[in-house]
């Protein structure tokens, strides 16, 4: 499902030669419901169950929810939907970081018995000042040499919410003069009078996702915490808890950090995207104009897609900018695999074939896909409609389609001659005059005459009504795909374009939501969740034109 060639893959590989984690391979999934996965999410998803899958292992979710003040349970399910969606499963092992709250308590009180752990009184501004800079050391805190008897009754005072918010944390005590600034006495516990979405008003105090994280691994047996990079520097600070508890080196979780995805005209802050949508920039976490999952699914971008994207970027030690067209790329490929096609018409010109009988309708054979085969019926009339931009009054001379006194092939039809251009009043184009060739259509005499132009037609009689959603970039970039520091004034104004009247041949009547079509000349598009039985509404993918293929090629 996604290929494991890649410098983690090689590591676990050592590991195993080496005699390490003898019981097998176990990854996980650990994200904070503290918002929607996005594309970046994505690629973690697929490496994290891909190792395990790889390597004959198990991968676990688990739910990182330490910070009760940002959490809740919408972003629990819409995780859990988005990995599903994706194409994996964790079976049987869903944890959360709240399951071990009592035994990441207990690890605490180890620390502070072992002297490696003091209750500071502190407030979180002196904490930062204390802390120094990269180039100066930082400094004690007063509190840093309490007794292990005074730290232990402070700690149990903090959880049975003797003090108020802030008034004491429980640091690490580590090095005040580590270059690295992670080791220099990091919190571990605060102390935080908000309700928790799984455990209630229980706890007063919680632990810090840098406590919580690798003790949460060594109690699930993870093999391999696979990081993005940002959590590097981190890692010093996740080995030396494991060395203060005494876990065994031969089977405790090892830390390896890759790089995250970046990509072009896209934003993957859980910040920024909370402001676009409390700020109502967007419809929702689920719009289609959102790099979130649950927004590319809707915009109708395939799990085999973004499976695909992930392998096909790789993965490094290094961060880098993804040029955005490859992901739609690889979208355009699988909806080109799997895609029926059909015809529609976003802005229509209307037709008159005046050698048709008034009443006629003649059910003409359309293939639904060039490779896959099947067909379709669709229904052929004395009026139809076709793309306005599809005739041009003044013509240049490499203009291959209407013009007056030109001729057009009509996709799966016949072969049409333009003999009068129809205007209102104010000069504007009302409809055109047209004969067809009778003989033209597949099997008759002429149907192999040679005609350069083929556009795409619908009945007037018979189409259906749609509203058609174009969504482009929703932020503009520099030439090299960069946003600006105001996000929020980069948003793009076109991002939405939606056209109430387009036209679709009929057989598409009745289609559910997340139905992938290719409309012949025009793009992919999918049907949105809006779709009922009285309206259709299409949501457009991709265009067919594909700059990244041209790139690689």
């Amino acid at each position: 499902m996604y290929l494991m060639v890649n410098f983690v893959q090689q590591e676990i590989e050592n590991d195993l030669k080496e005699g390490k984690y003898s019981d097998g391979i176990h990854t996980r999934f650990p994200p904070e419901p503290n918002g929607y996965l996005h594309i970046g999410h994505a690629k973690s998803v697929c490496l994290n169950f891909g190792l395990a899958a790889h390597n004959n292992g198990l991968c676990n979710l688990r739910f990182d929810d330490t910070n009760p003040t940002k959490e809740d349970t919408e972003y629990v399910d819409s995780i859990q939907e988005d990995i599903k969606w994706l194409g994996f499963d964790w079976d049987d092992r869903k944890f959360f970081a709240s399951d071990y709250f009592g035994k990441l308590y207990d690890y605490a009180v180890e620390l502070i018995k072992r002297g490696l752990a003091y209750v500071d009184d502190s407030s979180a501004d002196e904490i930062r000042e204390m802390r120094g800079t990269l180039t100066e050391p930082g400094k004690e805190s007063p509190c840093r040499n309490r007794s292990i008897e005074e730290n232990l009754n402070l700690f149990e005072r903090m959880k049975a919410g003797e003090f108020e918010d802030g008034a004491k944390v429980l640091r690490a005590k580590i090095d005040m003069a580590s270059p690295n600034m992670n080791m220099r006495d990091p919190v571990i516990y605060r102390i935080t009078r908000t309700h928790h979405h799984r455990t209630g008003d229980d706890w007063l105090i919680y632990p810090m996702y840098d406590f919580a994280h690798p003790l949460s691994d060594a109690i699930e047996k993870i093999t391999h915490s696979v990081c993005t990079l940002e959590f590097e520097d981190h890692r010093p600070f996740y080995d030396w808890l494991l060395d203060s508890l005494d876990f065994d080196k031969n089977s405790r979780p090892r830390q390896i950090e890759f790089a995250r995805l970046d990509l072009t005209n896209t934003i993957t802050s859980k910040r920024k995207l909370r402001q676009l949508v409390e700020e109502k920039h967007v419809r929702g976490w689920d719009d289609p104009r959102m790099p979130t999952l649950s927004g590319m699914r809707r915009r109708g971008f395939t799990p085999a897609a973004i499976r695909n994207f992930c392998a096909e970027i790789g993965v490094a030690k290094s961060n880098s900018l993804v040029d955005i067209a490859m992901l739609e790329h690889c979208v355009r490929e699988d909806l080109n695999e799997n895609a029926d096609r059909i015809m529609a018409v976003l802005n229509p010109l209307k037709v008159v074939l005046t050698n048709v009988d008034a009443g006629k309708v003649e059910w003409l054979t359309a293939e639904n896909h060039p490779t896959k085969g099947g067909s379709r019926f669709v229904p052929f009339t004395r009026e139809i409609f076709i793309e306005r931009d599809d005739f041009m009054e003044d013509a240049p001379k490499k203009f291959f389609r209407l013009k007056p006194g030109g001729e057009v092939r009509l996709k799966h039809a016949y072969i049409i001659k333009c003999e009068e251009v129809i205007k209102d009043d104010s000069g504007n184009i009302t409809e055109l005059h047209c004969t067809i060739d009778p003989t033209s259509k597949s099997g008759g005499e002429t149907a192999g005459r040679k005609i350069k132009g083929t556009v795409h037609w619908v009945s007037a009689d018979y189409a259906l009504k749609a509203e058609v959603r174009l969504y482009d970039y929703l932020l503009t970039t520099d030439e090299k795909g960069n946003l600006p520091e105001d996000f929020i004034g980069a948003l793009n104004p076109d991002s939405l374009i939606v056209i109430e009247n387009a036209l679709v041949e009929p057989s598409v009547k009745l289609t559910g939501a997340g139905v992938h079509f290719q409309f012949l000349r025009l793009g992919y598009f999918v049907t949105d969740y809006d779709t009922t039985p009285e309206k259709l509404v299409f949501n457009r993918v991709a265009g067919l034109k594909d700059s990244w293929a041209k790139v690689k090629g």
